[in-house]
């Protein structure tokens, strides 16, 4: 809950940072003379509501789409020693690590995977695939179980979700108001909204959006190499890096849903600046030089 209210204590500091910039250059007045008659401190308010209410419901419902987007089979009873060896070594790391005991769930993949996703340290959800029981042995298994308990504890959930909401935000800002811009500045529309103003808005959504990504991809990396750190301090340096040694060995795995892929423990995409993960051999060299 200290992290949740330390967050949003700064993302407010960043709008009103924002609001005071707008009337230090006196944006509103510039805007004004431009015939753009737009309340900027009340759409930025607007925005920062659209951003991060869509945002927060994705992470309340995070656990729930989850389990059945992937079908995952929560462990309650285990039947057998895969599942008592699973749910003892989330214990014992959850332990070790200072969360909660989280839900422990298998999905059925052929490819090595895993994740964790929830609204809370102490309530989330870990789980891995078939594939990944089948083609690693239970070091690496516990290696990659310690990776992604990594991301519950260090709060990546939340602050991922965070993040996205305050990008969503400006996004959203400054799309509409290029938007407007453009319809009363270059098109003259006078009442209301013209076309102009919904085609430059949709625009501009997208391609903000796509350069904001960049951004939120960026900072999705840079958590990988924390919760590799994590995994090799929960696990072993030489167990995390033997797991990220037998992903290189499998085939790709495919992406997971979106809203989960930041949260999975392999790495992939066309292009490095829309990756949530390093190249696998960057994470390794990382483990290897004690980065």
């Amino acid at each position: 809950m200290m992290r949740l209210f330390l967050f949003l204590a700064t993302n407010a500091a960043i709008l009103l940072v924002v609001s005071l910039i707008f009337n230090i250059f006196g944006l509103q007045g510039a805007l004004d003379a431009q015939g753009v008659h737009l309340n900027l401190q009340g759409l930025l308010l607007m925005s920062a509501v659209i951003g991060m209410t869509g945002s927060f419901i994705s992470l309340a419902t995070s656990k729930w789409s989850a389990k059945r987007a992937m079908g995952v089979f929560v462990i309650e009873a285990p039947s057998n020693g895969t599942e008592q060896w699973l749910l003892d070594t989330v214990r014992s790391q959850a332990a070790a690590a200072g969360i909660g005991m989280p839900e422990v769930g298998i999905f059925d993949a052929a490819e090595p995977n895993a994740f964790a996703t929830g609204m809370s340290r102490d309530s989330a959800l870990v789980a891995v695939s078939t594939g990944l029981l089948h083609n690693m042995d239970q070091d690496e298994v516990a290696a990659v179980i310690g990776h992604e308990l990594t991301h519950v504890a260090n709060g990546d959930m939340v602050t991922m979700a965070l993040m996205q909401g305050v990008v969503n935000t400006f996004v959203y800002f400054f799309a509409t108001v290029i938007g407007y811009v453009v319809d009363r500045a270059v098109f003259k529309t006078e009442r209301g909204y013209g076309p102009a103003y919904y085609v430059t808005q949709m625009v501009a959504q997208l391609a903000l959006g796509v350069l904001a990504s960049i951004l939120v991809m960026w900072f999705s990396r840079r958590r990988e190499f924390r919760a590799d750190a994590g995994g090799a301090r929960l696990a072993g340096t030489h167990k995390m890096i033997a797991a990220l040694q037998a992903l290189q060995r499998a085939h790709e795995a495919p992406a997971l849903p979106e809203q989960l892929a930041a949260f999975g423990i392999t790495g992939g995409g066309f292009s490095r600046l829309f990756m949530s993960h390093p190249p696998l051999e960057e994470r390794i060299a990382a483990l290897r030089n004690g980065q």
